[in-house]
């Protein structure tokens, strides 16, 4: 596969998945079989838990992750514990999870694992810079697109996207809704002044007045009913720690201090808008940046859904790969644009 080549051009990536079932697993386990590990070394973990048997949510059969004799990889100690490889305890980290701390391990046979590794994005950045002493050379992370998870896939340098029926049923509707996270995760990087000043902001509204002075706009998040402009005429960046909302954008659009403005969020996996509004921000002579972001380099899709409903995988493949100009892969069919 083209894209395996294109991976091995980055230090490491993440796979996403845009709803459970999409094929995320499975892309996972595509890539960690055809990774020449005679030539690199490779370390593997997950935001939050991957490689159940069996799907938490919707009770359907899930592929386990199969890791290869030499590749490393971080899992939560209970999670080690269960484990059904072979394998050399490296170290026993700082970082804690609800099942435990996690743990570092080299794989000695081939082997299933269940990864949980760790859950906050600092956690995360702290266990790959970790991997560097064993001269790992690409790490593969097991991402996660969900609100609820403190880690953004956006970390890695390189990124894949799984998506499929599991998503949407009707074809046009999943393209267009693939699209717009591909455009999302394609969003520009704000400048590095920027990335410096609003680094350490965790919480809150923050403004960048035409005279570059950093201003509180006394709003917790997004969702805040107001926020304070005080004596701004004008609005020359904004930047939002939390989850970006339509609301949030059609406040701004309102406000004519905010007219021109570059909205900044973390990265895209705060973004929480429609199309539509998206569209309605930006033509108003907006624009929307990220702080984090990572190479898109390929999409996979799985056209069968846990309810049975199965795609045209060609047509689906043609289709999306038209609208994003990336490849499109259906790992199971190896068919590809």
């Amino acid at each position: 596969m083209p894209f395996i080549d294109e991976l091995m051009k980055y230090g490491s990536c993440s796979i996403v998945g845009m709803e459970k079932n999409t094929g995320k697993t499975e892309c996972l386990n595509y890539v960690l079989r055809r990774l020449p590990l005679d030539r690199i070394k490779v370390a593997v973990s997950s935001i939050g838990i991957d490689g159940e048997t069996t799907d938490q949510v919707t009770h359907t059969a899930k592929p386990e992750i199969m890791l290869r004799e030499s590749m490393y990889f971080a899992t939560s100690e209970k999670h080690y514990l269960m484990r059904k490889v072979l394998s050399e305890l490296l170290e026993v980290g700082n970082e804690s999870t609800s099942l435990g701390y996690v743990v570092t391990a080299k794989a000695l046979s081939n082997g299933k694992v269940l990864l949980s590794g760790p859950s906050s994005g600092s956690g995360l950045k702290r266990w790959m810079d970790s991997m560097k002493k064993y001269d790992v050379d690409l790490i593969i992370v097991d991402g996660a697109l969900s609100r609820m998870s403190l880690a953004s896939p956006a970390i890695s340098e390189s990124m894949i996207l799984s998506t499929g029926a599991a998503l949407s049923a009707n074809i046009m509707n999943l393209v267009q809704k693939t699209a717009f996270m591909v455009e999302m995760i394609n969003l520009d990087r704000t400048s590095d002044d920027n990335v410096l000043r609003f680094n350490d902001i965790m919480t809150g509204v923050w403004a960048v007045d035409d005279e570059g002075r950093l201003r509180d706009m006394h709003a917790a998040s997004s969702l805040s009913p107001e926020f304070d402009t005080g004596d701004m005429q004008h609005c020359r960046t904004l930047f939002v720690s939390g989850a970006l909302t339509d609301a949030f954008l059609n406040r701004l659009r309102r406000n004519m201090v905010f007219k021109g403005v570059e909205l900044v969020v973390r990265d895209f996996t705060k973004i929480f808008v429609s199309p539509l509004t998206y569209r309605m921000f930006t033509g108003g002579g907006n624009r929307l940046c990220v702080m984090q972001k990572s190479k898109l380099i390929a999409v996979t899709v799985n056209p069968t859904s846990p309810n049975g409903i199965v795609l045209d995988s060609e047509k689906l493949c043609d289709k999306l790969s038209e609208a994003i100009n990336l490849p499109v892969y259906d790992l199971k069919k190896n068919l590809c644009n």
